[in-house]
């Protein structure tokens, strides 16, 4: 599959993705300066999320509505005012966007509900991501899927049943090319919760591309899932986590995304194919194996000893696998030290 000008297999390099989220601390400047950032380090694609507070919950004073899982970073927030403080202006979508494709990144969002996909439409947006709240909301795939674009969809908290009908639902409504994203929905996750294995599971049961939307520090867990068949990589980003943000304890600074592109691409190109044998890089180094040797002088009709055969580097002679055959055979010339064994020295 394709988005925009990336192709997207398992015989490309993985596509990395910048998520800005709410890390521009309601600052359009700032969230100029990510967008820069994200391609400086190498990121291909950036990800806003398109909502507002008012389209994703209510503004009511009641215990429902604020947040109280443990070791959550928002416990205790009123979902309406982190809502608030989260959201990306509508109208900085634009310039945020024009700004990505001048400097070549691949930009799109994740709409909240209908009408964020409405709003996205008009930015002639390449795909649309679904978050992992949203991976169950049937009448928000049927909407993205209607615009036959690639879906990429986070799978945090989805059982199989649950994603066995999103998928079914996107394909119904026109979406052929789908990523599914492993991803744990804790703010940090643990990477003992990450379950990577995950990956080549769901690309075989969905018959998809499939990647990793990360939530771990760091980027172990990330590179790691390139080797499980990850084509696809999203991790939260920003300019500093020390500026703060209601993301930035789990996201990338740029220096930290670099570096995740350049290892991915290492673990991908680490991948090749099931292959035996010295390949051709290896050939010089074939001589560094170990073969038989003479190591005394020795005079024709000898014989050849543990003591005047060894096997020893460089790979000149015959195989060591033939040292037995060779010991108490008489040589028929004289050899110094130092000579590699081969068959003409007893014939």
């Amino acid at each position: 599959m394709r988005i925009a000008h990336k192709q997207i297999s398992i015989a490309d390099e993985p596509f990395i993705i910048a998520e800005m989220s709410g890390n521009h601390n309601q600052s359009l400047d700032r969230a100029l300066e990510i967008v820069a950032a994200a391609a400086e380090s190498g990121a291909h694609g950036l990800k806003l999320q398109t909502y507002t507070a008012d389209t994703m919950t209510l503004n009511v004073d009641r215990e429902d509505f604020y947040i109280r899982s443990e070791d959550n970073p928002w416990t205790g927030r009123h979902l309406y005012e982190l809502y608030q403080e989260a959201y990306t202006p509508w109208e900085w979508h634009e310039p945020i966007f024009e700004r990505a494709r001048e400097i070549g990144l691949i930009v799109f969002s994740t709409p909240f509900d209908e009408t964020a996909v409405d709003f996205l439409e008009d930015l002639d947006v390449p795909c649309y991501k679904i978050a992992s709240f949203e991976n169950a909301d049937i009448p928000l795939i049927r909407k993205v899927a209607s615009t036959g674009k690639p879906m990429i969809i986070s799978t945090g908290m989805a059982a199989i049943a649950e994603l066995d009908e999103t998928v079914r639902t996107a394909r119904k409504y026109g979406c052929n090319d789908i990523v599914l994203l492993q991803c744990t929905s804790t703010y940090p996750a643990n990477p003992e919760n990450t379950n990577l294995q995950t990956i080549p599971h769901m690309r075989e049961l969905f018959d998809c591309e499939v990647g990793l939307s990360d939530h771990t520090l760091g980027i172990g867990a990330a590179v790691a899932s390139v080797a499980l068949g990850a084509t696809v990589i999203e991790k939260h980003f920003t300019l500093n986590r020390a500026d703060g943000g209601v993301d930035a304890a789990f996201s990338l600074e740029p220096e930290e995304m670099q570096v995740l592109v350049e290892e991915s691409k290492r673990a991908w190109q680490a991948l090749g194919q099931i292959t035996y044998g010295p390949m051709e890089a290896e050939q010089k180094s074939m001589t560094l194996r170990r073969s038989l040797f003479i190591v005394q002088d020795v005079q024709a009709g000898d014989v050849l000893t543990r003591e005047n055969v060894r096997s020893i580097r460089p790979g000149m002679g015959l195989e060591p696998k033939h040292l037995d055959a060779v010991l108490g055979i008489r040589i028929n010339r004289d050899v110094k030290k130092g000579t590699a064994l081969s068959w003409n020295l007893f014939t």
